[in-house]
Order: C-alpha cells, then sequence, then structure tokens
C-alpha cells in the first residue's frame, strides 16, 4: 500500500514538474508597459471654519452659519449632501475663569464638482467675512473605470513593443502566457492642491479687499498604471 501510494505522488510531482518545465522552456518575449493619463477633478473638498472670532463677537456662529446656508442655496448647492458639519467647539478653557464672552466655532466640508462654483463660493465667503478655507482634497470620480481603460492600452502598447522586437529576428509574436498586473496610482501632487493659491485666513485680510478671481484651477490628477507581459514567440 505504501509503494502505491509512493508512486501516485511520484506521479503527481513528475506531472507539476514537466508541466512548469514545459512552460518555462517556451520560447517567449517579455516586455512591460506602462501609460498615464491627467484627468480633471470632479470632487474638490474645501474646509470652512465658522469663528466669532473673525467679527470680534459681533456676530454669532449660528447667524453667520444661517447667512452661508442661504448663500450656497442660492447657488445651486445641496447644503443637506454637499456641506457636513466636522466639529463644533468653543474655547471654554480660555475663558471659563476670566467670565469673559466664549468665541464659538464650527468647521465644515463643502463638497464641489468643478473649478467655477468653488471660484464662486471662495469669493461668497469673502463677502461674508468666513476666509478661513483651505482645499482638503480633489477626488476623480470615475478613476476606478479610467484605470480599466488604460490596462487595456498598457496590453496593446506591451504586445506592440513585442512585435516590434521580433520583427528583426523574423519571428512573430504569439499568445500572452503571462501578465503580471501592477498597482495602479492615482497622484495627486500636493493633495490636489489648488495651482498657485492658498486661501487666506481672516488675521490677514485688508482693508481693501482683493477678492478672489472666480476662474481658477485645480491640478490635474495623474491615473497610471503598469503591465508586464510574456509573449510566445513562433
Amino acid at each position: 500500500m505504501k509503494k502505491i501510494t509512493t508512486l501516485i505522488l511520484l506521479i503527481i510531482a513528475t506531472k507539476s514538474i514537466s508541466q512548469t518545465k514545459t512552460f518555462i522552456d517556451l520560447p517567449y518575449i517579455e516586455t512591460s508597459a506602462k501609460v498615464d493619463t491627467l484627468v480633471i477633478p470632479d470632487r474638490i473638498y474645501l474646509n470652512i471654519s465658522i469663528t466669532e472670532k473673525d467679527t470680534k463677537g459681533k456676530v454669532s456662529v449660528e447667524e453667520l452659519e444661517s447667512k452661508m446656508n442661504e448663500k450656497f442655496k442660492s447657488m445651486g448647492i445641496n447644503v443637506e449632501t454637499q456641506l457636513s458639519l466636522n466639529d463644533f467647539g468653543s474655547n471654554y478653557k480660555k475663558y471659563f475663569f476670566k467670565q469673559q464672552d466664549i468665541l464659538k466655532n464650527k468647521n465644515y466640508t463643502l463638497l464641489l464638482y468643478d473649478a467655477k462654483i468653488s471660484g464662486e463660493v471662495l469669493i461668497a465667503l469673502e463677502e461674508m467675512e468666513i476666509s478661513n478655507v483651505v482645499l482638503e482634497k480633489t477626488e476623480y470620480s470615475k478613476a476606478d473605470k479610467m484605470i480599466l481603460t488604460l490596462k487595456t492600452k498598457a496590453i496593446e502598447k506591451a504586445k506592440n513593443q513585442a512585435i516590434a522586437m521580433a520583427k528583426p529576428l523574423n519571428q512573430k509574436v504569439g499568445n500572452a502566457i503571462f501578465i503580471s498586473d501592477y498597482n495602479a496610482e492615482i497622484l495627486r501632487g500636493l493633495a490636489g492642491s489648488v495651482s498657485g493659491i492658498r486661501i487666506r485666513g481672516a488675521n490677514s485680510i485688508s482693508a481693501k479687499k482683493e477678492y478672489l478671481p472666480a476662474d481658477i484651477e485645480f491640478e490635474k490628477i495623474k491615473i497610471e498604471t503598469e503591465i508586464n507581459v510574456k509573449f510566445k514567440l513562433e
């Protein structure tokens, strides 16, 4: 019984080695291809901080919040789905023992979908004396679909490279016998920063206000992918 079991194992091992050897012994050509593209971000996240300090306590956070919401609605922004409250705080520790007025603040994230409306929002906030705004990040909503498109182009590029290399040898490129798919990358530079612009804080506003232009540009997002392919040579 032991001899039969050993024989079966030897047959399986020999078959496995034979298959591996067959793959290695095949004449093949190996090539790698990388492709990339630049896309315009269509999801723009702005961090907005409302604080009573901006108006020296003359206007409450609630009033500033209401004013901001109404302005956003008039601009066609859905505050229920595009505006979210991150935190709510106040400097209790600093003023509790001094018995002074507590200056409250609120922090929001606003989701926008293009640079034009982003520029309009920046100007609107500046006019309302809400100028503590920072760009959190930018995203491209169809990134997954774009990655698949790039993988297809990478395969085509790899095959064209293999054909070009095999031609001087008077050989033909056959079917792919191995494909290695490297991870795709989404490169945003400085987390998708506004090109050349950082929105200034309230303490830097001068008496003569200089409003930001509505026509601003965001750094494009780079998406790239790379593959490695072995083609059979015929």
